[in-house]
């Protein structure tokens, strides 16, 4: 038997957004450094897993002979190892990556009080969205007006900042 459903539309965000209404929102210096950071952090971490495999492998009985692994934009590997690390830290930590946390921004959700996991692979598999047409995706930051970007938009998400307000 289906369960019955509503025939008339459910505002179920207003509530989620009513509450984080007044939040600070990270500037874009901020937003950009932590992602350089987590960027910059995924090439040692696919180094020390290529590392951990090569390893691995040969004790499980996989030949492993003459592997060339890259770390670039051109192999499926490298795009797959970026979504999973972009995904994983975010939904683990609750929207703080490393670049995050180091910068004192959050992402969070605008549907849920926590992040899904859904949402934090939508964001990473939004990345890709924001950058193209020479990342236009990401300037979109100065155009919305509670500075979202493609990808934030994709995963219904906003970058808040931790810090406390100033004092005047």
């Amino acid at each position: 038997m289906l369960p019955r459903t509503n025939s008339a539309y459910d505002a179920h965000e207003t509530d989620r957004m009513a509450h984080l209404h007044g939040t600070p929102l990270a500037s874009f210096r901020r937003r950009a450094g932590a992602f350089a950071v987590d960027f910059f952090i995924t090439f040692p971490v696919f180094m020390l897993c290529v590392a951990l495999g090569a390893w691995l492998a040969p004790r499980l009985g996989y030949p492993v002979g003459d592997v060339h692994l890259v770390y670039d934009f051109t192999h499926w590997y490298s795009l797959i190892f970026l979504v999973t690390y972009f995904t994983l830290w975010t939904y683990w930590t609750d929207g703080r990556s490393p670049g995050k946390w180091l910068f004192k921004i959050r992402v969070v959700s605008l549907v849920h009080d926590r992040l899904t996991f859904w949402q934090a692979l939508e964001r990473s598999l939004g990345y890709g969205a924001s950058s193209l047409e020479f990342g236009f995706g990401f300037l979109q930051f100065f155009v919305n007006r509670n500075r979202r970007t493609v990808h934030d938009r994709i995963a219904e998400t906003i970058v808040v900042s931790e810090r406390p307000p100033r004092k005047s």
